[in-house]
């Protein structure tokens, strides 16, 4: 590492001698000034200085003065504040003008030491002990994924392995990185045998895990009051990662009361989870009660049109109470968000309040059609990376820093994940079978069996059965169907993108959320 250049300006500089020897034997070069204005003009003319160290009360030029100047000139330098006074609006001051630290004198060596390694190595050093942490607990991963887990402890090896992404995106641990990968597609095989043994049992209510067909029930309901507001956000394909990186900012604003989970329903698309979710059934269910407000996949017209009138008849059946008001919103379009924004406060009048907003669908969709979406969102980390930056610039971010103004209570959650494909797998079926790259649903369908988990008789998984001799298969771990014919264009197209519809710990685990304004 090239040799790190220190600044520092206190009119009182000698009696510094024994940190500045101190430093110099830690291998630093250290400047020093007695004044402002002869930091500055070091700062102007020395291209090399790494770190400031700067006095808060010189005379003439204060230090906060100098600061201020200091990150006109270089606003990226960091500056590390050295002052007698720990009068609480200095600090203030000091912080808000983008300080890197402050140290109270009297300052001894080791303080300055550990300062200079906070900022010069803490990357390194993060990335360090991440990487040895991670190399510690990969044989325990390993163990877990092969020892047969059940329901809980999937949801738990799932959540280890997004902590370690989260982290390893952190330190830039590539290297890491790509042995996490692996031991997630690891995770992913081992995943959808468990799920092609237990399915169809889950569904007859055997030892299931909360489901989509009963989250209102058990996860939403029992938390409604007509004392403090609800409002229930559902983003369309959210993954558990995707939670993560905009946790921190609702953290800000909101309490986490309780991070759960709820396993998504298959087919893990929005017309099968997210109707099941509103209507609290099954979608064969569904289909036979309210066959107007049903679609098949081959069926014109919008499949998601009925989800207010759906989760109405819900409300009426379950809580068999008259005195919940309740309201629904679809957010599709821009137009739709702003609206939102303006009448943000109109959901206080309501005991139970639903969003649906449809960004993170859209997101994963547009990626596979543009091309500079695929550079923008090019792996996992950016993936993330670029739903949190629209999270902090949307207008529901703003609607939920309106409403975390008053006593409200939020609920997170969504209707399925979207996994990156990369593995194609042939399927053959007739001009009816449904276009969806991780299930399929259609007669007379060929495809390799080891790829999939088929539902030959779909009402064993409370499907419609369009025809009688319809099936279903849900394609395992990063598969995707590919038809024979333009084979290689379709793959080049769609493999790298980000699909549902299938078996994955990403499509399947889905978070449910409830925080409390602070």
């Amino acid at each position: 590492m090239d040799q790190i250049t220190i600044l520092w300006a206190d009119d009182e500089i000698d009696l510094f001698k024994p940190q500045l020897m101190f430093l110099n034997k830690k291998g630093y070069e250290v400047i020093t000034v007695t004044n402002g204005h002869d930091a500055l003009e070091e700062i102007g003319e020395n291209n090399n200085i790494d770190v400031v160290f700067l006095d808060e009360s010189m005379p003439g030029l204060t230090g906060l003065e100098t600061l201020s100047r200091i990150k006109d000139i270089k606003p990226g330098i960091p500056v590390v504040m050295i002052t007698k006074n720990e009068a609480e609006d200095v600090m203030e001051e000091a912080i808000g003008s983008q300080i890197t630290d402050y140290l109270i004198k009297p300052v001894n060596p080791m303080q300055i030491l550990l300062t200079m390694k906070k900022i010069v190595d803490e990357k390194r050093l993060v990335s360090e002990k991440n990487n040895s942490d991670y190399q510690r607990e990969f044989r325990q991963l390993l163990m877990q994924i092969n020892s047969g887990l059940n329901k809980e402890e999937w949801v738990d090896v799932y959540k280890k392995i997004i902590n370690w992404e989260l982290k390893l995106d952190e330190s830039q641990g590539d290297e890491m990185s790509e042995i996490l990968a692996m031991q997630k597609r690891e995770a992913n095989a081992e995943f959808s045998k468990y799920i092609e043994r237990n399915y169809l049992d889950w569904v007859d209510g055997k030892d299931a895990p909360v489901m989509s067909h009963n989250l209102m029930r058990e996860k939403i309901f029992p938390h409604l009051s007509t004392e403090r507001p609800t409002v229930m956000v559902l983003l369309d394909n959210m993954r558990y990662d995707q939670w993560k990186v905009i946790e921190p900012l609702l953290s800000e604003l909101y309490r986490v009361e309780e991070e759960d989970y709820f396993y998504s329903i298959l087919p893990t698309a929005t017309q099968y989870s997210r109707n099941a979710i509103f209507a609290g059934m099954m979608p064969s269910e569904i289909a036979r009660h309210y066959k107007d407000w049903w679609k098949n996949d081959t069926d014109e017209g919008g499949k998601n049109n009925h989800e207010a009138d759906l989760l109405g008849t819900q409300i009426e059946r379950i809580l068999r109470r008259g005195d919940i008001k309740w309201d629904y919103t679809k957010v599709t379009r821009t137009n739709f968000a702003r609206q939102m924004q303006d009448r943000a406060l109109d959901f206080l009048n309501n005991d139970f309040s639903v969003i649906v907003y449809n960004f993170i669908d859209m997101l994963s969709h547009a990626r596979t059609e543009m091309e500079v979406l695929k550079e923008l969102a090019g792996d996992e980390k950016a993936y993330r990376s670029l739903t949190r930056s629209w999270f902090e610039n949307s207008p529901l971010w703003a609607t939920l820093r309106k409403l975390a103004e008053r006593d409200v209570q939020l609920i997170v959650t969504t209707d399925h994940g979207t996994i990156r494909v990369n593995t194609p797998s042939r399927v053959v079926g007739d001009r009816d079978t449904s276009t969806n790259l991780r299930y399929k649903l259609g007669r007379n369908l060929n495809y390799e069996e080891r790829d999939v988990l088929e539902v030959r008789d779909p009402q064993k998984a409370k499907l419609p059965r369009p025809n009688i001799s319809s099936t279903f298969i849900f394609a395992k771990e990063d598969k995707f169907f590919l038809y024979p014919n333009n084979y290689n264009y379709y793959n080049n197209y769609y493999r790298d993108t980000f699909q549902h519809g299938g078996i994955s710990l990403e499509e399947i685990v889905c978070p449910v959320i409830r925080l409390v304004s602070r």
